[in-house]
C-alpha cells in the first residue's frame, strides 16, 4: 500500500512503524478534532493509533463545506466565541477567494502575525526583518477587509499600524484616479518602506505610477508578491521600479501562509511550521503535478484538516512552483497542461505590459487582453500564444486601459472556459 505524499520535509513527519501515522501528523490531528466538532460528526476516529488507511478515510474539506455548515459547526459553543469577539481574544475576517460566496474565519488573536512571522523565518529574504523594527507598505486587493486589513477612509497617520501602512482606501474603484495613485505614491515616499507588499497587478500598477511621477524608494529591500498568481511581466516591471529582491507568498486567509520562495525560481517551500501539506497526484499522466491538501498546525480557532484549497503545485528539483487554480489551467487535447508560467515563456522578449489577462471566449478561441503604454506587435504576439495552447486554438490581442478585477479584488492570468 502505498502512503500518501507530503510537501513537508521528511524530518518534520517523522518516521511511524509499519502503516501506522507518524506521531506529529497523528497528535496534530487529534488535537484537531478535540477543537472542533465538525470533524467527529462528519468522521468519528476510533482511540487506537492511526493508520493510513484511516487517514485515507477522513473526509477532506473545502471551502463549500465550511460555507454551507456555517464556521459556527466548528465550535462547541459559539457563545465563547462571540465573548471572546468581544473582548479581542478572537478575531474574524470575511474572505470571498476567487470561486465562492462570502465564508467568515473565525481565529484567535494573534494567530495571523505569528503566521507571518514563521513565513518570514522559513525565507532567506525575509528572516533579515524578524524581530526587529521594519516599516512595510501593502497594497491589498480592494475586497479585502476586516482586522488583516485594516483601513479605512482615515489620513494617512491613522493608516500606519506597527510599522505597517495600508495604502488602499476602502472605498477605492480598481481604476485608481490620478488623484488617488497622488496620494499613494506620496504616502510611499512618506513611509520610506524596507518591504513593499501586494497584489502583483496592483504593485505592477503602483510602479507605472512611481515611474511616471519620477518616484524612487531606494528604502525598499524586498517586495512580496502575493493575494494572486504572479507573471514574469508584472515582476519585471516591479523590478525596474524597486529594484529589490523579490518573494513569492501564497497562503489563504482561511489557511494562513503555506509556501513562500523566490520568486520565478521555482524553489518555494513549505512553510514547516504552519501545516501539514499533503500532496495528492492530479490528473494521470501529469509527473510531479498535485493537488493540495492542508493540515493546520497548532491551530485553536477553526483549524482545518485535510482542507483542499483548489490550488494546483509542481514540484521541481528546487522546490515547488504555484501552478494556480484548477479552474485557472488549460488542457490540452493530449492532456498536457497550460499554467500562466508557460503562457509568460511564449510572450516575446520584447514583449512589455503592466498586466495581462487571456480569456478563452470560444472551444478553440482566446481574447489576450493586456495593459501597456505602448502597442505590441499583434501579429507575432498572438502567434506565440497561440502556439503554447496548441491544437489549433486561435488568439486576438487587445491593448486595454485597464482589466477589471473579478468580485473579490483578485486577478485571474488565465481563464479558460469553465469545465
Amino acid at each position: 500500500m502505498s502512503f500518501p505524499t507530503f510537501a513537508n520535509p521528511a524530518s518534520s513527519l517523522g518516521s511511524a512503524a509499519g502503516d501506522l501515522l507518524p506521531a506529529p501528523l497523528e497528535k496534530e490531528i487529534r488535537k484537531i478534532y478535540e477543537r472542533s466538532p465538525i470533524y467527529g460528526q462528519r468522521f468519528p476516529l476510533h482511540h487506537e493509533p492511526l493508520k493510513w488507511a484511516c487517514y485515507r478515510e477522513i473526509p477532506a474539506l473545502d471551502k463549500k463545506t465550511i460555507i454551507e455548515r456555517g464556521h459556527q459547526a466548528f465550535f462547541a459553543d459559539y457563545s465563547v466565541i462571540e465573548r471572546g469577539l468581544q473582548t479581542s481574544h478572537y478575531e474574524y475576517e470575511a474572505t470571498s477567494g476567487t470561486t465562492q460566496g462570502p465564508m467568515t474565519v473565525i481565529m484567535e488573536q494573534g494567530w495571523w502575525n505569528v503566521q507571518t512571522e514563521r513565513a518570514y523565518l522559513a525565507s532567506p529574504i525575509l528572516r533579515q526583518f524578524v524581530g526587529r523594527p521594519y516599516r512595510k507598505c501593502v497594497l491589498a486587493p480592494v475586497g479585502c477587509s476586516s482586522n488583516l486589513c485594516p483601513y479605512e477612509d482615515h489620513p494617512f497617520p491613522h493608516r500606519y499600524f506597527d510599522g505597517t501602512v495600508y495604502l488602499n482606501l476602502s472605498s477605492d474603484p480598481f481604476a485608481f484616479p490620478e488623484a488617488e495613485w497622488d496620494r499613494i505614491v506620496l504616502e510611499l515616499q512618506a513611509t520610506q518602506p524596507e518591504v513593499i507588499e501586494g497584489e502583483p497587478v496592483y504593485l505592477s500598477l503602483l510602479a507605472r505610477a512611481a515611474s511616471k511621477r519620477g518616484v524612487k524608494v531606494p528604502s525598499v529591500r524586498a517586495v512580496i508578491l502575493t493575494y494572486g498568481k504572479a507573471s514574469r511581466q508584472h515582476g519585471d516591471r516591479i523590478r525596474e521600479v524597486f529594484p529589490a529582491a523579490q518573494v513569492d507568498l501564497y497562503g489563504s486567509t482561511e489557511a494562513g501562509y503555506l509556501f513562500v520562495g523566490e520568486a520565478f525560481k521555482d524553489d518555494s517551500q513549505v512553510i514547516d511550521a504552519n501545516a501539514f501539506i499533503e500532496l495528492a497526484p492530479w490528473r494521470a499522466g501529469l509527473k510531479d503535478v498535485f493537488q493540495i491538501y492542508v493540515t493546520t498546525r497548532g491551530r485553536e480557532a477553526m483549524p482545518l484538516l485535510r482542507y483542499h484549497t483548489g490550488d494546483v503545485v509542481q514540484r521541481f528539483p528546487t522546490g515547488f512552483r504555484l501552478l494556480g487554480r484548477e479552474g485557472g489551467l488549460h488542457f490540452r487535447a493530449d492532456g498536457s497542461v497550460v499554467s500562466p508560467t508557460d503562457i509568460d515563456a511564449a510572450l516575446p522578449a520584447d514583449f512589455r505590459c503592466w498586466h495581462y489577462s487571456l480569456i478563452q471566449t470560444g472551444p478553440t478561441r482566446w481574447d489576450f487582453h493586456y495593459v501597456a503604454d505602448e502597442g505590441a506587435e499583434h501579429a507575432r504576439l498572438e502567434a506565440g500564444v497561440a502556439g503554447v495552447l496548441g491544437d489549433g486554438h486561435r488568439v486576438n490581442a487587445f491593448r486595454r486601459k485597464f482589466i477589471a478585477p473579478a468580485a473579490s479584488g483578485k486577478f485571474a492570468l488565465l481563464k479558460p472556459l469553465a469545465r
